[in-house]
């Protein structure tokens, strides 16, 4: 990756010298590792009070009534908190949706409500289960719906199991979408479900950790079609939008929910009659009541590119993406996992060397197949000089996943992965 002009710290030269192309965004440049900087200066500031922090408790509600706007619910008395990551947003989603339905849930507990169900499609984060399992309502309740062949839930097959889960007499409570899987990059059909949603009266939450920064991009924002009809969202800006770790927003479409859900009023902290308008004290909304400031990081970031340059940022990881969906296309000793141009930067495909090429289709052949890529990247570690992702998925066995995030990535870089992956598993 390209050398940076002027000063640098001698980790963020390594950085741009040495082809990562990881799922999470580098600190590969100067302003980020700046920002970065000034936030762990302002480490002492724990927002839970506007008198400790009245700068960085408004920043927080400047953001997030700009990402109300931008999901589609700029008319509304939204709501909102930036949390520890894209698993505690979820975490909140689940979280309100219950108390949403039933709020004797906060003084009663789980032995006061029916047995509950929640659905995620079987391409969702992990996150949901691991709520449910820390929210008590256990993993076994959380129900995968079926994916199509490009991993979008299939909206038909969320309906008869929400009719399944009813006739069983259990309370179908909340739907996941996901904007943006893990793996894939695929976006749920959201609208489809939000149909659905509303017809069975089911919370609808889209997971848009990864892929909710295609809303800054005038090109790709259709990909998000029905988030507006969503009653919670999740927003990663630290991932496609390469804002430093941490920076995760949990959004939500009623004003009040979450204060109402979490607040406990310890008068030590949150007393009423405070000379100011204690809204403004939002600690108690928040399930930690001390935070970090993760909005600084945002906000200096969206000062620093503006929409427009989030936009360019975004657009060109994009086309990074279609760029090495054509280059794979166009090597014989590459195929992709599935036969579909990326929706976001995401690229799944198998190396498979020539000796492997000489194998028919068949256990054999997908049990060598299965090592290829685990070999691959433990030598690029031990040469230093690349790195990518491998997993296995579903049926699939182990496969490379290519993720752009990186804003120093370029088209170069891709050639020389690929021919680093050639090189170093033509004899496997």
């Amino acid at each position: 990756m390209g050398k940076k002009k002027g000063k640098v710290s001698p980790l963020i030269s390594f950085l741009n010298q040495v082809v990562l192309i990881p799922f999470v965004p580098l600190l590969c440049n100067r302003n980020a590792f700046l920002k970065t900087a000034c936030c762990y200066f302002f480490k002492t500031y724990f927002r839970f009070t506007y008198e400790i922090a009245p700068v960085f408790v408004v920043m927080e509600e400047i953001l997030l009534k700009k990402m109300h706007e931008m999901v589609g619910w700029g008319e509304m008395e939204a709501d909102g908190i930036f949390s520890p990551g894209g698993t505690i947003s979820n975490l909140y989603s689940v979280l309100v949706a219950r108390y949403k339905r039933f709020p004797e849930i906060k003084t009663k507990g789980m032995a006061a409500l029916p047995h509950i169900a929640l659905f995620v499609s079987e391409h969702s984060h992990y996150s949901v289960k691991k709520a449910a399992a820390v929210l008590g309502i256990g993993t076994d309740n959380v129900i995968a719906v079926k994916c199509d062949e490009r991993g979008k839930m299939i909206p038909s097959d969320l309906e008869a199991k929400i009719l399944k889960v009813k006739r069983q007499g259990h309370i179908p409570l909340y739907v996941s979408a996901t904007a943006g899987t893990t793996v894939y990059g695929a976006f749920d059909p959201l609208d489809n479900i939000a149909d659905i949603c509303e017809k069975y009266g089911l919370w609808m939450h889209v997971d848009a950790a990864w892929g909710g920064g295609l809303l800054m991009s005038r090109k790709h924002s259709f990909k998000l079609n029905g988030i507006e009809r969503a009653n919670s969202v999740t927003w990663n800006p630290h991932k496609l939008m390469g804002v430093p770790l941490q920076c995760s927003a949990f959004l939500v479409c009623e004003k009040g929910l979450l204060q109402a859900c979490n607040q406990m009023c310890a008068g030590y902290l949150f007393q009423p009659d405070k000379q100011y308008d204690t809204t403004y004290d939002t600690g108690d909304k928040t399930i930690q009541c001390g935070r970090h400031v993760d909005v600084f990081k945002l906000w200096l970031m969206w000062k620093a590119k503006g929409t427009r340059g989030f936009e360019i940022l975004i657009n060109k990881s994009l086309e990074l993406a279609e760029y090495l969906y054509k280059k794979l296309n166009s090597r014989e000793n590459f195929e992709l996992v599935f036969d579909a141009e990326p929706e976001l930067t995401n690229v799944c495909f198998w190396y498979i060397p020539p000796n492997l090429r000489r194998i028919p289709n068949g256990p054999e052949r997908e049990k060598l197949l299965h090592q290829v890529a685990p070999k691959i990247k433990a030598r690029m570690i031990e040469e230093g000089m690349t790195m990518v992702s491998y997993q296995p998925h579903g049926d699939k066995v182990n496969f490379f996943r290519m993720v752009f995030s990186n804003p120093a990535t370029r088209k170069s870089d891709v050639d020389f992965l690929l021919e680093e992956i050639e090189r170093l598993g033509k004899d496997l």
